[in-house]
């Protein structure tokens, strides 16, 4: 069963209700709060005159976090690859031996 909520999410000290799935509730709360305490940061540490600024500087940190941990993940994969290639072709030559 598909359970939906019905909450209010503040960011920016705007409120947003959604309905969200029951598992997306703590997930959405954490991000909005992470979201507020990074545009505190910037409203303290930029001459920022417009909230519209500091969200799409909310939003651009985000999504190159977002893009660095594919990016990152990307090279962890490759590694793990050419080390399984690795231990594949001891292997084989200990079959074979």
């Amino acid at each position: 069963m598909d359970e939906k909520l019905k909450i209010k999410i503040s960011i920016a000290e705007r409120v947003y209700p959604l309905t969200v799935d029951f598992s997306q509730e703590e997930g959405l709360r954490s991000a909005s709060k992470k979201i507020d305490a990074m545009i505190k940061q910037f409203e303290e540490n930029y001459a920022v005159r417009d909230k519209q600024d500091v969200l799409a500087m909310c939003a651009l940190q985000f999504a190159s976090q977002s893009e660095q941990k594919h990016i990152d993940n990307a090279i962890n994969g490759d590694e793990t690859i050419e080390r399984l290639n690795k231990i594949n072709a001891i292997l084989d030559q200990y079959l074979e031996n």
